[in-house]
């Protein structure tokens, strides 16, 4: 009798739903509603797999064959050495450099000692020149010629080097001949020529700033300059302004 009851009951409510329905307005049924109110629909694909184990971890992702990551695939990772590494490179480095200032020093020894060499066969060739006997002009022209190409030291009067007055001095010393140093006072030693056309070999030139030893034919021998060392002139060329002659011998 209750279930009875309940069944009428419940067909009762569904009828009074269905004339409240009815009731309503055309507008009140409208969709969307003109209250401008926003509604969201959004539906779902069907699927007829269920995955079961949804705390499992994934381990691979399907990614399309033509996509395109920016270059990443390509990225090269500089490799970092080890501190072992590092020492072993700066070790060999400073053995690298070592090597090359050992050799550096090795071919400057080379170099001294090749001039050292050089000099010495110089002074050898130097010590080799002596003065002939004779003490007359040609022969101390012909003494002076052999000391071509020696060098230029401004102040010395020595073969290891002579200024122009150092070298007259020197040549004269060999024939037991006593001059000053001086150019300017190698013009009143002896005694005078009148001219370059009266001068013979062995003869000195002198002014206040050159000295030289007369050989003929208007050639003089002479310390020139420390690029020109010692060596045979003409006159017009070394002796500038006017000079004097003086014979020695």
């Amino acid at each position: 009798m209750s279930n009875r009851n309940s069944i009428h009951s419940l067909m009762l409510v569904l009828s009074l739903c269905a004339n409240c329905l009815m009731a309503l307005p055309a507008t009140a049924m409208a969709y969307p509603p003109s209250n401008n109110t926003v509604y969201s629909v959004r539906s779902f694909p069907a699927t007829t797999t269920t995955r079961r184990d949804l705390t499992r971890e994934s381990v691979s992702t399907d990614v399309q064959s033509d996509s395109d990551w920016g270059g990443i695939e390509n990225l090269i990772v500089p490799q970092t050495k080890s501190q072992a590494e590092k020492d072993a490179e700066a070790k060999a480095q400073q053995e690298e450099e070592t090597r090359k200032q050992a050799q550096e020093q090795a071919a400057r020894q080379a170099q001294t000692r090749a001039a050292q060499k050089e000099e010495a066969n110089r002074s050898a060739e130097r010590t080799a020149i002596t003065p002939p006997a004779s003490k007359t002009g040609q022969a101390v022209a012909e003494y002076a010629m052999q000391f071509s190409g020696y060098p230029y030291v401004y102040g010395g009067n020595q073969p290891s080097g002579w200024d122009c007055s150092g070298f007259v001095q020197y040549v004269f010393a060999q024939f037991g001949v006593s001059l000053p140093h001086q150019s300017g006072s190698q013009m009143n030693v002896g005694s005078p020529v009148a001219s370059l056309a009266e001068a013979q070999p062995g003869d000195i030139l002198a002014n206040g700033s050159h000295a030289a030893i007369y050989i003929g034919n208007g050639m003089v021998m002479n310390a020139m300059s420390p690029s020109q060392g010692t060596g045979v002139a003409p006159v017009s060329m070394v002796m500038y302004g006017s000079y004097a002659i003086r014979r020695i011998v």
